[in-house]
């Protein structure tokens, strides 16, 4: 089973800003389907954008051969790992 980090639609506000979670999910599934874990979360609709995540969860996910996908590499590039 392959693996990916990605982001999945956790809601709308009601201005129709998105909210997003950073998720492990298998790659044949769909962008919306189930998860296999809950990383963090993304909302960009915050002035500045707001993102967290866990970074033992995501390191333990990469050993197991996961792969990010573009837009969760530069999400952790910017956010601080404590």
């Amino acid at each position: 089973m392959e693996v990916r980090i990605r982001l999945q639609k956790a809601g709308k506000t009601a201005r129709k800003h998105y909210n997003y979670r950073i998720v492990a999910i298998s790659r044949a599934l769909n962008r919306q389907g189930r998860h296999l874990d809950i990383l963090g979360y993304y909302d960009p609709a915050r002035k500045p954008a707001t993102v967290s995540i866990d970074h033992e969860k995501l390191d333990k996910w990469l050993k197991c051969g996961a792969q990010m996908s573009e837009t969760i590499k530069s999400l952790v590039a910017k956010s601080k790992k404590p």
